[in-house]
């Protein structure tokens, strides 16, 4: 690898005015700028980032804070880094993506104590979530896709879960389902406040009263062998419920086989819906399932954006936190009918 004293040799320049044009440590003239920069490139030289770091205090690296959960990770989760990645590319920062470990506050200790982060996004939120704590009492540039209980003062994008919920609710209220069950993650994912599983659940339940629909809301399943349970404990205590929503893909193909064992078909014997799912993968399952879809990529931008703005102020823009709520995409697939006749009686017609 070329080093800066042979982009200087080339350029016919010094090396510290190398330095101050790929560092921007002092203002280059732009003639100077262009030939050390091609030379630069001619030369195939990389800047040691830990160096640049050291001198002008931007390392150029953000920090995506991700804790692997219980359920791992899947193609919609995934979404939501890649746009964040492609939004941090877009502006010039690099984004780390960093999985945590069994403790999310010495890990966030360890990677701003290496001075090499710039600045923190944080997924995954908890409604009480020690690492934010952390981040502002260490004053550290960040923010949120997601949202902890009282986020005044802090940036963050989020799903719109009240929307969301009034926008499943209403599809199967028009047609013409009168009962619905939800799914929910695991009670792990519920004790320990995790954002969308508590959200989710207090506004679907929410809807359903709102709309005078009877509501099913204390099923948990994150795995195959979970939502085949939580199925057939459900049409034992409930067989008039005609709708069921579920949170997790793979306990969804445990409701399908717990559907096919009784003899029922979807849709014609049960409504079935994803929540916070992609169309790509509704699209894998048989028949294709209606789905909420999250706004993966938007959110991600959103969030990703809102820190690049606190590391690179404007003048003219006000230091009013930035806080978006931006509803999941209602994609009806082949999984939604009219609820089936006997219902009342939990015997298909």
């Amino acid at each position: 690898m070329s080093s800066l004293r042979e982009v200087a040799k080339q350029a016919n320049v010094a090396v510290s005015t190398v330095s101050a044009a790929l560092n921007g440590t002092r203002p280059v003239a732009a003639a100077t700028r262009a030939r050390i920069e091609l030379a630069a490139a001619d030369l195939g030289y990389r800047p040691n980032l830990l160096a640049r770091g050291l001198v002008s205090k931007r390392t150029g690296i953000l920090a995506l804070l991700y804790p692997a959960p219980n359920r791992g990770f899947g193609l919609t989760e995934m979404q939501f880094a890649t746009s964040a990645a492609e939004a941090a590319s877009e502006a010039g920062y690099h984004l780390l993506l960093s999985p945590e470990k069994s403790d999310p506050v010495a890990e966030l200790r360890h990677l701003t104590g290496l001075g090499l982060i710039e600045g923190v996004l944080l997924m995954e939120v908890r409604l009480d979530d020690e690492r934010v704590d952390h981040l502002v009492a260490a004053g550290t540039p960040f923010s949120m896709i997601g949202r902890t209980r009282q986020p005044a003062g802090i940036n963050y994008a989020d799903i719109d879960f009240a929307a969301t919920a009034r926008d499943a609710v209403d599809h199967i209220v028009g047609l013409g389902h009168r009962t619905l069950a939800f799914l929910n993650h695991s009670p792990d994912a519920y004790a320990a406040l995790y954002g969308p599983t508590v959200r989710c659940a207090e506004e679907f339940a929410v809807a359903a009263r709102d709309r005078g629909v009877e509501y099913v809301g204390d099923l948990h399943a994150d795995s195959v062998e979970q939502g085949r349970a939580a199925f057939e404990r459900l049409v034992t205590t409930r067989p008039d419920v005609t709708a069921v929503a579920v949170m997790n893909d793979h306990a969804a193909v445990g409701v399908l086989g717990a559907v096919a064992d009784r003899g029922w078909r979807v849709p014609d014997d049960l409504t079935l819906l994803l929540v916070l799912s992609s169309v790509e993968v509704a699209r894998m399952f048989h028949p294709q399932l209606t789905t909420l879809e999250p706004p993966s990529t938007e959110l991600g931008r959103l969030g990703a954006r809102m820190l690049i703005d606190q590391l690179q102020p404007d003048a003219g823009r006000t230091e009013t936190p930035r806080q978006r709520l931006v509803p999941c995409r209602l994609v009806v697939g082949e999984s939604s009918g009219p609820p089936r006749r006997g219902a009342e009686t939990g015997v298909p017609a």
